[in-house]
């Protein structure tokens, strides 16, 4: 990742290093915040936001889950979004986040005050040039995916993702580049930071949204690209053994894109080179995102 020159925080532009909280505030001890990663394109008129407006739309539905009330609209949160990559030199992803900034002790959330940041960074490759061109590698973790009935895990919600962050960790140490997680029924629900998909006897197969997984707006796009490519896409429960012995696996991702996995907790993965439809959804979403398919111009937000 490389830091940028602004950031806009409560509705104007502070330098980097001038972006802070106090120690105390409630999201930084509690995990009290919202937050959405946005990949940002360039194209041939210019930089554009992907499914801009379906970002904005989770951040706020995320708020309403947390009770947060926030001061902006979407479209004031959008023009927002633009002025901070404007605003900065080399951006390719940015991070709203929506946070209680007030200082407590104490769990009770009830009057502390919200604020509201974006930063715009570049972040290039996700998962590292290795894991985009040779497939990325898997371990499931040991730590399960907060399920719903135990944390709001259709949300983008900061405290969730401390089950994500030891994931992730345990992944790392063990030599993979991502880490899957099951939910509570055994099952796969999605990696630290992105939706998983597997193909197989023909058929695409993702976790369903009930699977205490992310609804992902990368996951919803590829779902629609490959129905539109003549792909069968069906959500349903997916058992860790139909994940080891599928003929391919990609996972999906705002940061992460399209990503194929060729080894999942040291078994190959069909042959152990990236597949031929993981290959083709990755080839046809970089034309997408880059304006180069004008079927799916709805989805840029141009800046």
């Amino acid at each position: 990742m490389e830091k940028t020159e602004k950031i806009w925080m409560d509705g104007k532009l502070v330098n980097w290093n001038e972006a802070k909280v106090h120690v105390l505030a409630h999201a930084l001890n509690y995990g009290t915040g919202v937050f959405e990663g946005i990949r940002v394109y360039e194209t041939d008129k210019g930089k554009a936001i992907f499914r801009a407006k379906e970002h904005v739309r989770r951040l706020i539905d995320g708020c309403k889950v947390m009770c947060f009330d926030l001061p902006y609209t979407a479209d004031e949160i959008l023009k927002a979004m633009s002025d901070v990559i404007k605003a900065n030199k080399k951006v390719d992803y940015i991070k709203p986040c929506v946070f209680l900034a007030g200082e407590e002790v104490g769990l009770n959330p009830i009057g502390v005050p919200v604020s509201f940041s974006i930063t715009s960074v570049y972040l290039g490759s996700y998962l590292g040039k290795d894991a985009q061109e040779k497939g990325a590698s898997l371990a499931t973790s040991s730590w399960l995916r907060p399920w719903n009935m135990g944390a709001p895990a259709g949300a983008k919600v900061n405290g969730v993702y401390v089950t994500s962050t030891l994931a992730k960790r345990e992944a790392k140490m063990k030599g993979a580049d991502e880490a899957v997680m099951l939910n509570a029924q055994g099952n796969v629900a999605e990696c630290s930071g992105e939706n998983i998909f597997i193909f197989k006897r023909g058929k695409l197969y993702t976790p369903t949204a009930a699977s205490s997984i992310l609804e992902g707006i990368t996951r919803n796009s590829i779902i629609e690209v490959a129905r539109d490519l003549g792909y069968e896409v069906i959500e349903t429960d997916i058992s860790r053994v139909e994940m080891l012995t599928a003929d391919e696996v990609f996972m999906t991702g705002t940061a992460a894109e399209v990503s194929v996995v060729t080894k999942i907790d040291d078994r190959l993965i069909g042959d152990g080179k990236p597949g031929s439809v993981a290959k083709q959804l990755g080839a046809k979403f970089r034309e997408i995102v880059t304006g180069k398919d004008p079927k799916y111009d709805r989805w840029l937000y141009r800046i």
